[in-house]
């Protein structure tokens, strides 16, 4: 799936949209993309859709995780990987420990240790697509079966009704490598 944001508002408006299509159970959210790309903002959009106040979100690049609970009894768990070098030091930060039902893990640099990372889940390159400070391209790509119902049920609301209000725009998914 491959979106085009024109705001960061509407990006984070489209995050916490995914979060209405996330699974009672839980599922690994992994956000990629450059410094200064919107990974934060988009977790704060995702955490909002929660019901966090996205004013409490943070990028925890220095504590590596914040958890916050959930009013409807689940947990989200937001990590940072960026400061970490390899799997063995996510696994020591207590990563597999999130990994239980219930929990919405959501990691920025998770891309970095993609072999240490369940079969099952949901990842985010967040890039700019031009020169436009505030554009951000969206390519989600799911891996498994959750994350494949997690993901058709975000582009049916990014699609529908609520999506429309965004200044969002679906874009046609590129065959080539690397685009």
């Amino acid at each position: 799936m491959r979106f085009h944001s024109r705001s960061p508002e509407a990006t984070q408006a489209a995050a916490g949209l995914l979060a209405a299509s996330l699974p009672g159970d839980g599922l690994l959210v992994v956000l990629s993309g450059p410094l200064g790309a919107g990974k934060t903002l988009f977790a704060k959009g995702l955490a909002e859709g929660l019901g966090v106040n996205p004013e409490a979100v943070t990028s925890p690049t220095f504590a590596i995780c914040s958890e916050y609970d959930l009013a409807d009894g689940r947990r989200l768990a937001h990590l940072d990987g960026y400061r970490l070098e390899t799997a063995s030091e996510l696994e020591s930060a207590g990563f597999l420990d999130l990994l239980v039902a219930g929990t919405i893990v959501l990691i920025e640099w998770g891309e970095r240790f993609r072999a240490a990372l369940p079969a099952d889940r949901l990842e985010i390159q967040i890039s700019r697509p031009d020169e436009t400070p505030t554009h951000r391209r969206l390519d989600a790509v799911a891996f498994g079966p959750t994350a494949a119902r997690a993901l058709a049920q975000w582009q049916a609301q990014l699609v529908g009704e609520a999506g429309r209000q965004l200044d969002l725009e679906e874009l046609a998914e590129s065959t080539e490598k690397g685009s």
